[in-house]
């Protein structure tokens, strides 16, 4: 059967992604290259972000903030680490105004000290967390930010990796290295449950190796989704920053000896590359598939009229139902319905809601209303499976149905994940896995770099974590015959 994204999955996935995103018109490339301009249906997924973390940020004692877009040059330069892992992708403010030279607007009036556009704000903050701290009394500061941050990348992808970005960013500071790392791994559960939970997306949880650590971080924390095509994304992190950050920016408060200590901090961060993952965690090849809980909409009422003098009864019906239907509560907040009464065939009204992957579609014509029975189609089935249901059923259980199906996206996508993880023992078994079949490699380590380089060199794949709550199995590395103290999840990523 003809499908309504080309190409499908299996031909090309990477093309899939991106036709998935035009015809559920969620994003498109800007006029700024390497940028993208996110459409209403998109944009309504990172409010829905937005909303629920920001929820639970604040239930974990959090307070939002702004902090400037533009970064002094001598800031960054503060952390040798730090200014090194972001050198290659900063965009630089060099001067204030434009002047006109014979019809051309020529950059002039030099700034005597650069500025950098945002990549990331430890420094930004972390000098005025250096203000704002000054007794054990001001600790623990947990502070977040919602934001847009640059990162000068030259291959981009929509959602996935852009040269401008949204993101949240928290950045805390704390009087002991126990409650620095309490946090980190806090906050790392709290982005593995949204994942879960919300975008039912399952993921891996654990600490990168060293050569993958946030620039200036002591450790750094991951969660990481597998895709459709078996490669890894990094939905986001957390970072234990241990003293690094607060010795070179005099972060420091006197504690109750009356000792002048340098803080202990953290950050960690989502941005709207987890739209990307849920994407490809659930779209099919005829569009976008949303979970309920994230859903831009979770129900679309479809009047389908082919008769003129049932119009205006069938679009009154409709709006009723539509305020029926929005009274109800549904993980804290009302339903979300949308409506379409737009004036075009009905093939084509259907269509672009299954591409736009709303959970629940209402198809309701003369027919529907003269029998009670509503036509109701579910996106994670088939285009073509309808159940029929009376209005009084429906207001009933629309709840339960919705939940019926966030389990059941959550469940496929757990079972394709369970099945595409691989224990693999010996270095053959690694480079047959990666040459030929999709996934991750769970195998042994033991902690030696050269082994990253190597897998990296020949088969562009990366260690993606070492788990935290994955098998503590003893074990020898296949690569260099050396003790390893548990397996670690190798994959290809993007």
């Amino acid at each position: 059967m003809k499908k309504a994204i080309s190409p499908t999955r299996e031909e090309d996935y990477p093309e899939w992604y991106q036709q998935v995103i035009k015809v559920a018109e969620l994003a498109e490339h800007s006029p700024v290259r390497g940028c993208m301009v996110i459409k209403p249906w998109g944009y309504a997924l990172w409010e829905n972000i937005q909303r629920i973390l920001d929820r639970r940020f604040k239930e974990t004692g959090h307070q939002n903030a702004y902090f400037p877009l533009f970064i002094p040059l001598s800031y960054l330069e503060k952390e040798a680490k730090h200014v090194e892992g972001f050198a290659k992708e900063c965009a630089v403010v060099t001067h204030h105004r434009l002047v006109e030279k014979e019809g051309k607007l020529i950059p002039d009036g030099k700034l005597e000290e650069p500025l950098v556009v945002r990549p990331t704000s430890e420094m930004i903050i972390g000098e005025m967390f250096s203000k704002w701290i000054e007794s054990h009394r001001d600790l623990p500061l947990l502070i977040n930010q919602w934001a847009n941050v640059v990162r000068w990348e030259m291959r981009t992808r929509l959602f996935l990796r852009t040269a401008e970005f949204l993101w949240q960013e928290g950045h805390t500071a704390h009087a002991s290295e126990e409650e620095a790392r309490e946090e980190t791994l806090r906050m790392l559960d709290v982005y593995v449950d949204f994942a879960e939970n919300k975008l039912a997306m399952p993921v891996f949880k654990g600490e990168k190796s060293e050569s993958e650590r946030f620039p200036g971080a002591v450790a750094t924390y991951t969660f990481e989704a597998m895709m459709q095509d078996g490669k890894a994304l990094q939905a986001g992190t957390s970072h234990f920053l241990g003293q690094n950050f607060s010795k070179a920016q005099n972060i420091t408060f006197q504690d109750k000896d009356g000792n002048q200590i340098p803080a202990w901090t953290t950050s960690w961060g989502v941005t709207t590359r987890l739209i990307g993952g849920m994407i490809m965690t659930h779209g099919d090849d005829d569009g976008l598939v949303l979970p309920p809980r994230i859903a831009s909409a979770q129900i679309v009422i479809l009047p389908l009229i082919h008769k003129p003098e049932a119009k205006e009864k069938v679009l009154a019906y409709c709006r009723e139902l539509k305020k029926k239907l929005q009274k109800i509560h549904y993980c804290e907040d009302p339903l979300t319905v949308q409506l379409d009464e737009r004036e075009i065939r009905s093939g084509e009204k259907v269509w672009s809601w299954i591409k736009k992957g709303v959970p629940i579609r209402i198809e309701v014509g003369p027919r529907e209303l003269e029998e009670n029975q509503l036509s109701i189609a579910k996106r994670n089935k088939g285009h073509k499976d309808f159940e029929k249901q009376s209005e009084e059923e429906l207001l009933k259980t629309i709840t339960h149905q919705l939940e019926e199906i966030q389990r059941d996206l959550y469940q496929k996508a757990k079972a394709f994940q369970e099945s595409h993880v691989k224990e693999v023992n010996t270095k053959e078994e690694f480079y047959d896995f990666f040459k030929n079949e999709i996934g991750f490699a769970s195998c042994h380590w033991s902690g030696d770099p050269a082994v990253e380089d190597l897998v990296q060199k020949d088969l562009s794949v990366t260690i993606r974590c070492i788990p935290s709550d994955g098998n503590k199995e003893k074990g020898l590395c296949p690569f260099t015959g050396k003790e390893s103290p548990q397996r670690v999840l190798f994959a290809k990523s993007y």
